[in-house]
This record gives structure tokens, C-alpha cells and sequence, in this order.
């Protein structure tokens, strides 16, 4: 059977008062208009097109379909924040929470040309009851959205109504691409509606189209990032005013984690990922979100942490910090180690340096590193052969991944383009080499065991080799206890 979706029952709370004919019919009464300002634009209305054209030409006489995404209930009636696809968010320049079920097409016309589409869910009329009844869409509950006068001049776009996208399923069809997985009621639309002719004439699909296109920033993207990365330095400056603070409670992690997610709400969107921070041996942990732990004051701090900008830009920086405002001879030990492996995989950042490259010069630091240590008890060059790898048991992860509107940025993109691909002016990478020394890792001294340790920076690639975007964070074991100590004394 077609799929149909409602677009006028409101969703309400099984609480809800019921309301009487009375009262509907005094609602729907004596509302002032509120257009927004006419000269309102998209930060990025004037990149969009080029955007929408260069993903069409890769697809020509083919409709492409793009959904926001759904909601997700979060418990009962009550559903988690919504952040728009990448993908839809960089075609149009919409970011906000409004986006959710919204419906970006590409139809192509006659002369393989294509026009773009939005299918969006306007402003909630003030004579029936979404506005004021639906807890899901309706003004009263989540704020005003654009209607379709408004969505046009604000994206550039031709604006329709959500509900009118499923006529282009009727007559002949041309044939169809959509992103998958992303909103399940698109799914089921386009299962429900065939037979129509499946989009196979490009050597690679939609997803990973979209992520290669992504991969070079251009100017305004990469001031988005470096934006991202300023506030995210700002709260990192936050962390350290307040570790008097955090040390004293019982879950210090967690208020390591509020400061910062603080910062992330007021100056972008919010935390670009779940904040790492990770104190002691939660360091060994590579993705510790639980952030439940106390801090001790001889320990290490791990703070890996992000703002995302309005524009879904993020940032992705990490330090370790000595809680006590000083290293131990050991953390030091562990910490130059580390830095040193940094310094080198920065070092191989280049246009035409092939990806891999940087990881390849960070892991040949570690792995002589740990061979020195005694550690590995093999040289560096057996350690790091394909059939071995043993240096891995401490550095299990990559040093690092491109950034930009995901964290882990373009991750569809074909290995040719990205993974075994070359450097391009314009890429915005991460290199975060890092040593998780488990607390029960028996081939470990036990002075080593239980420290974690990862560095963790932003650069944009050059025409001569690669830029610090993260430069304001000190790097150096003496640089960050001066850094340190300096923001401690002010506070005080």
C-alpha cells in the first residue's frame, strides 16, 4: 500500500487538557503578524548553489533525494535534539532544529540540468490547533518556523509544502537516488512507490559523492572551523579556572565536562561529539563518555572536546593535563613521547603527501619510543610490520581523521579519494597520535600502567605544507604547565 504521512493531526501528550470549541475558537483569533526581516539570508546563501550543481553534474538526469532526518524519541513523548544531515545541511545552509523531516530534491529537467527543491513544513497556521496543540511542531511548543515565502528567501530555494514531495511520485519517473537511512519515513515512501528506474549511472553513490565534495573547504568553511576551534580554546581556558572546583567533587569528570559544555551552548551550537574527560586510568578508555569519575589531584586529565558552530562546523582538540599543575617524571616521560609522535606526523603534512603518511611517521616515534622503554622487546621496524603491528596494544587507534561539518569528516568518501588519497590544499585534518597504557597490562611496568596520554590538534593543509589551527593551546609539557599555572593564578 502507498505510504501517506499526516501532515495536520497534532501529536499531542497523553496529558494533554482537552480544550473546548470555546476556547479553539478564541485561539484561532486576533494574532499580529511577525514576518522575519526582509533581508534575511543563510550565512551560506551565496555558496549553496555552486554546492547543489556540482553534486547534480555527478548525477545527471537523475532525481536526487536528500532527507534532513527524523526526530528520535528520546523517552516517551520526549525526543532527543535534532541535528540535520551534513549532507542536507551543506546543500541548503539550514541547521536548525526546525529542519527536522524536511525533503531537499534535485530534479533534473530537460537539458540534464536539475532544479532544486525544498520540501519543508511551514509556519503553523493560526486557525487550526498544530500551533498551539502539537507538542512536536507546533510554535507554542518548539518556536516559530519560516513559512514558505520566508524559507525561499532565506535559502535561495524553491520552498514547497512537505506533504506535495510524494507527488512527484506519480506519471513517469526518471530515475531516482536518494540517501539512505536517514529518515525512515523516506524509506518507506520511495520501498512503497516502486517499481520506478534506480539511479546506477555514476561510479559511486550519492553518500560517498557528497563526502568527496566535502573534502577541500573552502574559505568561508574553513573560518567556520577556525571559529570552532577559537571558542573551543576558550573553554579549554574554562577547564583549567575551574579545577579547584572539580577537584573537591565527587564527580569531578562530570564537572570538567558541564564547564566546557557550557561554552559549547554559548558560543556555537554546543559539544560537536559527547566530551571526553577522562581522569587517571578512564585515559586508556579511547571513547570515555561516562565522564563519572573523581579527579585526583597527582593524576592526569584527558580532555578531548569540541565546539560545533551554528553552522555545524566543529572543532576536535585534545590535551592532557597534570592536575596537580605539574607532570610527574614518568607522565613527562609518557607525555614528550607523544608529543614527539605528534611533531612528527605534522611534520608530514603536505600537499601530495599521500593521507597515511602522518599516521605512518607518528606510530615509527611510538614505536621506537616504546622499544627504548623496553617495552617492545622487538626492534621498531618488526613492531610495525603488517603481519605484526605490536606496537598497537598501546596506541590501538589512528592519529587521525579529516574535520569539518562531522567530526569523523567525509567518512563515505571512496578510499582512492580519502584514505589512500593525497593531501589537497583546503583539507582541515586532525593529528592525535596517543599512548593508553592499560592499568592491568601486565607487559607494562608497573610505574607506566594506568596513564593515558593523547595530543590532539587541528591544521588546514597549505600550498606549503600545513597551518595550526589550534596554535592558542600550548603543546610542549613546559608550555602547558605555564599555561596552566598562569590561568590558575588569575583565577585566584
Amino acid at each position: 500500500m502507498p505510504v501517506s504521512r499526516s501532515f495536520s493531526a497534532p501529536r499531542t501528550g497523553s496529558h494533554d487538557l482537552p480544550v473546548s470549541a470555546a476556547l479553539d475558537a478564541f485561539m484561532s483569533t486576533a494574532w499580529a503578524d511577525t514576518p522575519l526581516p526582509p533581508d534575511t539570508r543563510l550565512p551560506s546563501h551565496e555558496l549553496t548553489p555552486a554546492r547543489r550543481a556540482r553534486l547534480a553534474a555527478r548525477f545527471p538526469g537523475e532525481r536526487l533525494v536528500i532527507p534532513a532526518g527524523a526526530l528520535a524519541v528520546r523517552s516517551n513523548d520526549t525526543d532527543h535534539r535534532f541535528r540535520p544531515h551534513t549532507g542536507y545541511a551543506w546543500l541548503t545552509g539550514l541547521t536548525g532544529e526546525d529542519q527536522a523531516g524536511h525533503v531537499l530534491v534535485l530534479e533534473p529537467d530537460g537539458d540534464q540540468r536539475h532544479e532544486a527543491v525544498l520540501y519543508l513544513r511551514p509556519r503553523s497556521a493560526r486557525t487550526g490547533q498544530e500551533f498551539y496543540r502539537d507538542r512536536r511542531y507546533g510554535e507554542f511548543w518548539v518556536g516559530r518556523r519560516p513559512d514558505l515565502a520566508e524559507a525561499a528567501r532565506l535559502t535561495g530555494l524553491r520552498c514547497a509544502r512537505l506533504e506535495d514531495w510524494e507527488k512527484l511520485f506519480t506519471g513517469p519517473q526518471p530515475p531516482v537516488r536518494a540517501l539512505g537511512g536517514v529518515d525512515p519515513s523516506v524509506d518507506e515512501l520511495l520501498q512503497s512507490r516502486r517499481p520506478f528506474p534506480l539511479g546506477r549511472s555514476a561510479p559511486a553513490g550519492l553518500e560517498a559523492v557528497l563526502s568527496e565534495l566535502r573534502l577541500v573547504k573552502d574559505p568561508w568553511e574553513t573560518e567556520q572551523l577556525q571559529l570552532a576551534v577559537d571558542a573551543t580554546t576558550a573553554g579549554f581556558e574554562d577547564v583549567v579556572r575551574s579545577l579547584p572546583q572539580a577537584l573537591r567533587h565527587p564527580r569531578g569528570e562530570r564537572w570538567i565536562e558541564g564547564v566546557f559544555d557550557l561554552r559549547a551552548r554559548l558560543e556555537g551550537n554546543g559539544p560537536g561529539y559527547s566530551t571526553i574527560a577522562a581522569a587517571g586510568a578512564h585515559a586508556c578508555v579511547l571513547h570515555w563518555i561516562r565522564n563519572d569519575g573523581p579527579l585526583d589531584r597527582d593524576g592526569l586529565l584527558l580532555l578531548d572536546a569540541g565546539v560545533e558552530t551554528d553552522s555545524l562546523y566543529t572543532a576536535d582538540i585534545t590535551r592532557t593535563l597534570p592536575l596537580s599543575g605539574r607532570f610527574s617524571p614518568v607522565q613527562r616521560g609518557v607525555y614528550e613521547l607523544v608529543l614527539a609522535a605528534q611533531d612528527a606526523g605534522i611534520a608530514a603534512l603536505r600537499p601530495g603527501a599521500r593521507f597515511r603518511d602522518f599516521h605512518r611517521a607518528a606510530m615509527r616515534v611510538i614505536a621506537e619510543g616504546l622499544h627504548e622503554w623496553g617495552v617492545l622487546r622487538m626492534s621498531a621496524d618488526e613492531a610495525l610490520a603488517p603481519e605484526n603491528g605490536f606496537h598497537r596494544r598501546y596506541t590501538l587507534c589512528s592519529s587521525g581523521h579529516m574535520l569539518g561539518m562531522d567530526l569523523h569528516d567525509c567518512a563515505q568518501a571512496r578510499a582512492g579519494a580519502y584514505l589512500d588519497g593525497r593531501l589537497e590544499p583546503g583539507q582541515v585534518l586532525t593529528v592525535e597520535p596517543g599512548l593508553y597504557l592499560q592499568p592491568d597490562d601486565e607487559t607494562l611496568p608497573r610505574e607506566l600502567r594506568g596513564i593515558g596520554v593523547r595530543i590532539e590538534d587541528d591544521l588546514v593543509i597549505t600550498s606549503e605544507g600545513a597551518r595550526l589551527m589550534s596554535s592558542a593551546l600550548p603543546r610542549t609539557a613546559d608550555g602547558v604547565e605555564e599555561w596552566m599555572g598562569t590561568l590558575l593564578e588569575s583565577r585566584a
